[in-house]
C-alpha cells in the first residue's frame, strides 16, 4: 500500500509539474474538423478559458496560432480535412501553438471563443478558414454544370435563389404549448423575420408556406416547395419536452426510413416521372434515377444541415447535444428539394421560450439562419448528380 501510494503521489506531482513548468492550468484536448475545400472550420477542444494569437495567417502554407493558458499535454497531430492538410498541437512557453499545415492557400476568416454550456463541458476555440479561391469559384458552382445537384427546372431567371420557409403549425394545429406563448405563433414570427433577412439581402426570393394563423396540410407544404421549384425548404418549430430544464436548438434532416418513404409516396400514381423530369420510357431506369436524386437531395440536406449548426453555435445559440437529428418527417419527403427542419428552442424552457418571444434574440436567430443559407450556396455541392441535371439534354442519361 504504501508503494502504491508513494506511485500516485508521484503521478500528481509529475501532472502538476509539467503544468506549472508550462504556465497552464488546462489542456488542449483535441482538434475536430468540418467543411471542404473551400471553407473549413477548425474546432479546438479546451479544459478552459484561452486567448488566441495569430502567427502565420496562411500566407506561406500555413496557419498557426498561440493560444494562452493551455498546454499541450504530451502533444498532438494527424491528419487534417478539407482546407487542412495536417496538424500539430505543441508546448510553447505557457501556451500551446496550433500549427495548421493548408492543403491549398487559404486565409482565417474568423475565430473565436465558445464557453461550455447546454451539454458541451469544454471551451470550444473555433477558426474558420477560407480559401483564397473561392470567390472565383463561386460563379462557376452557380451554373447548371458546375451544381449537378440542382435540377434545370430551379434555375431562377432573375438569378436569385428561391427559398421556402416554413412556418409549423397554425390554425387548428397550435403546436406546443409554452407558458406565455403557443408554437404556432412563434413559428410564424419566426417565419416573417428570416424572410425579410433574405431578402433584405437582395439575393434570394422567399415564399411562405403560410403568412397568417391558418392551417396548411403537411403535404401542402411539401407540394408548395415543388410547385415552386425551390431551392431550399426550411420548417421552423419549437420543441417541447416533459423535463422544463432541457433546452436547445436542433436540426433534422431526412433518415433513411424517410428516403424509401419518400419514393414509395412519389411512384404510387402512374405518371410519378413526369413531376421528376424523367423520361418515362422505362420504369426501372426511371426508379434508379429517381434513387440518385433522393440522395443528392439527401446528401445537400446533410450539408446545409452542418453548416446551420455552426452558424447557430457561433451566434451562440444553445444547441442540444445531439444537435443533428434525422426523422421520417412529413415535410422534409421531398426527394428534389433539399429541405431541413430547425427546432429553434423548447417552448416549454423559460429561457427558450423568452427568447423565442423576443424581438431581439428572434432577429439573432433569424440572422444567423441567413448567414447559413449564404454559406450553404457558396459552398460546393457534394459529388453526386441529380437525375433530372443528367436529363436535360434531350432526355437522355
Amino acid at each position: 500500500m504504501t508503494a502504491l501510494a508513494l506511485v500516485v503521489v508521484c503521478a500528481v506531482l509529475l501532472t502538476a509539474g509539467r503544468g506549472l513548468a508550462s504556465g497552464a492550468t488546462g489542456e488542449v484536448l483535441g482538434l475536430r474538423f468540418g467543411g471542404d475545400g473551400q471553407r473549413t472550420r477548425v474546432v479546438v477542444d479546451l479544459e478552459r478559458s484561452t486567448r488566441g494569437v495569430v502567427i502565420d495567417d496562411g500566407a506561406g502554407g500555413r496557419v498557426t496560432l498561440a493560444l494562452s493558458g493551455v498546454a499541450a499535454g504530451r502533444g498532438l497531430g494527424g491528419a487534417g480535412s478539407g482546407l487542412v492538410s495536417g496538424y500539430r498541437v505543441a508546448n510553447a512557453g505557457g501556451a500551446s501553438r496550433v500549427q495548421l499545415d493548408l492543403a491549398q492557400t487559404a486565409e482565417i476568416e474568423r475565430r473565436f471563443l465558445l464557453p461550455p454550456g447546454d451539454g458541451v463541458p469544454q471551451f470550444r476555440y473555433v477558426i474558420d478558414l477560407k480559401a483564397k479561391s473561392a470567390a472565383a469559384a463561386t460563379p462557376r458552382a452557380s451554373t447548371a454544370a458546375a451544381a449537378p445537384a440542382r435540377a434545370p427546372r430551379r434555375q431562377a431567371t432573375s438569378g436569385r435563389r428561391l427559398i421556402v420557409v416554413d412556418a409549423g403549425h397554425g390554425g387548428r394545429d397550435p403546436g406546443a404549448a409554452g407558458a406565455q406563448s403557443r408554437e404556432s405563433a412563434v413559428t410564424l414570427a419566426a417565419a416573417l423575420m428570416l424572410k425579410s433577412e433574405l431578402e433584405r439581402t437582395g439575393r434570394y426570393r422567399v415564399r411562405l408556406t403560410r403568412d397568417s394563423d391558418v392551417y396548411v396540410g403537411l403535404y401542402r407544404r411539401v407540394q408548395i416547395a415543388r410547385d415552386a421549384g425551390a431551392d431550399l425548404f426550411i420548417s421552423l418549430h419549437a420543441d417541447a419536452g416533459a423535463d422544463p430544464a432541457t433546452r436547445g436548438a436542433s436540426v433534422y434532416t431526412l433518415s433513411e426510413q424517410g428516403a424509401g418513404r419518400a419514393v414509395r409516396e412519389f411512384t404510387r400514381g402512374d405518371n410519378w416521372h413526369r413531376s421528376l423530369n424523367l423520361p418515362g420510357r422505362d420504369p426501372s431506369v426511371d426508379r434508379i434515377l429517381l434513387d440518385m436524386t433522393q440522395r443528392a437531395t439527401q446528401n445537400r440536406s446533410a450539408q446545409f444541415a452542418r453548416v446551420l449548426l455552426t452558424h447557430l453555435e457561433a451566434a451562440e445559440r444553445p444547441l442540444l447535444r445531439r444537435s443533428h437529428r434525422d426523422a421520417g418527417l412529413a415535410v422534409l419527403l421531398a426527394p428534389d428539394v433539399p429541405a431541413v427542419l430547425l427546432e429553434m428552442g423548447f417552448i416549454t424552457n423559460p429561457e427558450d421560450e423568452r427568447a423565442l418571444n423576443d424581438e431581439r434574440a428572434r432577429r439573432r436567430l433569424m440572422r444567423a439562419v441567413a448567414e447559413g443559407i449564404d454559406r450553404y450556396f457558396n459552398e460546393p455541392a457534394p459529388g453526386m448528380m441529380m437525375a433530372s441535371a443528367a436529363l436535360s439534354s434531350g432526355g437522355r442519361p
